[in-house]
């Protein structure tokens, strides 16, 4: 107790009668010495924190914010398993109880994967749980029958029962119906939605009307699609930025630059400002209709409205340039595309390496190499296979054999069929078959086009045994047609009839069907062999017959 307040309760105790002046003074005497003690005797430490508490159950909320960040973030589908495996998760023996938001965000992952089975799986879960769809849930469930499966009628019987159930159908629920008929070509069909719902007094928005926009000018009906806009923007429906994209690849694929100008004039007066997709639009269709000029002057235009052309914009360009003179001055330009501030990437590489080969450029193709690599711009398989046809037509094989097994290079069944091609047109059977052994110990599965290269160059080389054994791995890895006329063919060609007699005694006993345009091609390989007039006619026809009876 502070030492200016204690005369004050001296006063009072004294002041009191004998008895009670005593008491008091005896309580104020100790009460002193305690403060006075108190005073004096150091502070104690504060007390120590409290422990951490238990960290709390994961909401479903966190689980919903995880499923999405998933599915947003993965562009291989990926995410949707991470998604199903996440709503797997709390449907477990944790026993948290997913919310409608979570089945929905799994299952529309599901959907954008292009997995519509698993999706209404998910959605099925959801009512067996006994969660209550609500409106988002029935839109994906729309979108999966509309958009996926292509199953109106199911579609409808979703809005119906949203109807009847108390789940009001929104402006996402039939945009998406919407986008599902007019992908389908209904445009009637759509546009008897569109009816429904302002009967609804559901009020439409730009993705209401951009798919019936893009069905249109698909179609080439560009009238129809510029009164659709008229009608847009008389009801107060403000076109966005993309449905005007759309307008604009319609009217530069039927060739009206004119009107493409007039819209971008009056941009600014009706609220929309064009974007780089609209400007690549826009230069994609004068560069298809040999205005490589013009295209090239939109570039300053898109620089002075503050918009930078990407990737898409050059490859556009590029293309353009291909088109109007050679792929030689698109690589000046490509090489040069640094000094002019473009970044490129290697769909643009691809782009002129392809046009430099419909040239017969193939040592320009190969610079182009070297020129990413000092760029720092990977290559893709695609890449890899357009340099292995260049070194190949070069009549350097084992350079691409040698890029073949560079860390960097990632060979698909188009990069084996290309060596492939090139070794059996230089006679080289030994080497094609080599690499159609390295092609499948490296797990890449050899399609029609390999078998049928290779029993070709086979039977070339009367090499017929071994292009039997291949036709029979063929026939495991479910390919017949191609393959199974190249080695009929060779054994035609070959003389080899007890051997083609015994081959579709083979391939019909196992259940195959024999197409009649493969009866067409034996017959004329017969004929060009000669055996019409052959005294071996009748084994020719033993085996047509055998074939025609087991058919």
């Amino acid at each position: 107790m502070p030492s200016r307040s204690l005369p004050r309760l001296l006063l009072r105790c004294l002041s009191s009668g004998p008895h009670h002046r005593d008491h008091r003074l005896s309580h104020l005497l100790r009460f002193a010495s305690l403060a006075k003690e108190l005073s004096v005797r150091p502070r104690p430490h504060p007390p120590p924190p409290p422990p951490p508490s238990r960290p709390r159950s994961p909401h479903p909320y966190d689980y919903n914010r995880l499923m999405s960040a998933h599915a947003a973030e993965s562009r291989d589908g990926a995410g949707s398993d991470r998604a199903l495996h996440l709503l797997d998760e709390m449907r477990g023996p944790l026993g948290r109880r997913p919310d409608a938001a979570c089945f929905t965000t799994a299952a529309a992952a599901l959907s954008a994967a292009s997995r519509p089975g698993d999706a209404i799986a998910v959605l099925d879960a959801m009512a067996s749980d006994g969660v209550v769809p609500d409106t988002a849930a029935c839109t994906v469930l729309v979108g999966v029958y509309a958009c996926r499966l292509r199953r109106f009628d199911a579609a409808y019987e979703v809005v119906r029962w949203m109807v009847a159930n108390g789940v009001a159908p929104d402006v996402v629920t039939y945009s998406t119906l919407i986008s599902g008929l007019c992908g389908a070509g209904q445009v009637a069909e759509a546009l008897g939605v569109l009816d429904l719902m302002l009967e609804e007094g559901c009020r439409p928005n730009a993705h209401t009307y951009t798919p019936i926009m893009h069905a249109y000018c698909t179609r080439g009906r560009i009238h129809e699609a510029k009164r659709l806009l008229s009608t847009m923007i008389a009801g107060g429906f403000a076109p966005s930025t993309v449905t005007y994209n759309v307008l604009v690849k319609g009217l530069c694929k039927v060739g009206a630059f004119k009107e493409v100008d007039a819209l971008l004039e009056e941009s600014s007066a009706k609220g929309w400002e064009p974007d780089a997709i609209t400007y690549s639009s826009y230069m994609d269709g004068l560069c298809k209709a040999g205005r490589i000029d013009e295209s090239f002057a939109l570039v300053d235009k898109m620089l002075s409205n503050g918009l930078q052309p990407n990737e898409v914009t050059l490859n556009i360009l590029l293309d353009g340039v291909c088109r109007s003179s050679t792929a030689w001055a698109a690589k000046q330009l490509l090489e040069c595309s640094a000094e002019l501030g473009w970044d490129c990437n290697v769909v643009n590489y691809n782009t002129v390496m392809r046009r430099l080969c419909d040239e017969r450029r193939w040592f320009s193709v190969v610079k182009l190499l070297f020129d990413m690599a000092k760029k720092g711009i990977s290559p893709n398989s695609w890449t890899f296979n357009i340099v292995v046809h260049s070194l190949c037509k070069l009549g350097k094989p084992h350079k691409a054999l040698c890029l073949l097994k560079s860390e960097e290079f990632v060979a698909t069944v188009i990069t084996y069929n290309t060596l492939i091609r090139h070794r059996s047109v230089a006679g080289k059977a030994d080497e094609v078959f080599l690499l159609l052994h390295q092609m499948i110990e490296e797990g890449i599965a050899p399609n029609d086009i390999t078998y049928s290269l290779v029993i070709d160059c086979l039977c070339r080389e009367e090499k017929f045994l071994v292009a039997l054994c291949c036709f029979y791995r063929s026939l495991q890895d479910d390919f017949f047609p191609s393959a199974f006329l190249s080695i009929v063919r060779g054994l035609i060609v070959g003389g080899m009839l007890g051997e083609l007699h015994t081959l579709i005694g083979c391939v019909l006993g196992q259940g195959f069907i024999i197409e009649v345009c493969i009866y067409q091609e034996l017959i004329k390989a017969f004929c060009r062999k000669g055996y019409c007039q052959s005294v071996e006619m009748y084994k020719v026809c033993h085996i047509l017959e055998r074939m025609l009876s087991l058919r």
